[in-house]
């Protein structure tokens, strides 16, 4: 397992990517993102890494960009985020929003180039969700967004990816009583395209909270 750093520096495609975003954005986070919302909590998100302009500007994952729009506001709309804004007026991290027993992570902690990380560095970040999943309580459910982020909880689990298959709304038996959720990724693309719909990505977050309620 890993104890997260700003200072980490193990992926240098990734770092030095990073070094090029801050000279050219100064304003921005560019550094890796830290998890965001309560340890030990029963419902944890794995995302796949940082947008450019969402969470490596703000430093809060899913903060910035489309896809946090949709994911903060289906949380709101199951009581795991206490706001649907995941910005401020000012266009930074909401300070006000706080997640109720949710917490949300990334397969990779540093925004790679043209977000595809290469294998080896999900390998890297692997121990960062490794001791997420450590944390979590009996009974706790995952949500992997994306294929990546999928795989990314299985070799975290120190699972064989051929036998948990990913699909949207898939729902897989993990040990430890942890119940292994997918969707596809809630990114603009995929919006767009209608792969997947808001309806589809709230019956997701809704399937969980009924899980974790039935869970107690």
């Amino acid at each position: 397992m890993l104890d997260f750093s700003l200072d980490c520096r193990r992926c240098l495609r990734l770092a030095d990517f990073l070094d090029q975003v801050r000279a050219d954005h100064p304003d921005y986070h560019a550094l890796p993102v830290s998890s965001f919302g309560e340890p030990r909590s029963r419902f944890l998100i794995v995302g796949l890494a940082p947008g450019m302009h969402g969470a490596n500007r703000t430093g809060r994952p899913f903060s910035g960009d489309f896809a946090g729009n949709l994911l903060y506001g289906s949380l709101h709309k199951y009581g795991f985020s206490s706001s649907a804004e995941p910005l401020d007026a000012a266009g930074n991290a909401n300070p006000a929003l706080r997640l109720t027993g949710c917490r949300i992570t990334n397969a990779v902690r540093c925004l790679p180039p043209q977000n595809k990380p290469e294998p080896d560095e999900v390998r890297t970040c692997n121990g960062y969700v490794a001791a997420e999943l450590a944390l979590l309580p009996q009974g706790s459910a995952v949500l992997a967004l994306g294929t990546i982020a999928h795989q990314a909880v299985l070799m975290a689990s120190q699972l064989r990816k051929s036998s948990f298959a990913f699909a949207h709304g898939a729902q897989h038996d993990l040990p430890g009583g942890i119940k292994l959720f997918d969707s596809y990724h809630c990114s603009r693309y995929n919006t767009q395209t209608k792969r997947l719909t808001t309806a589809m990505f709230e019956e997701v977050i809704g399937n969980i909270a009924a899980h974790l309620a039935g869970a107690r």
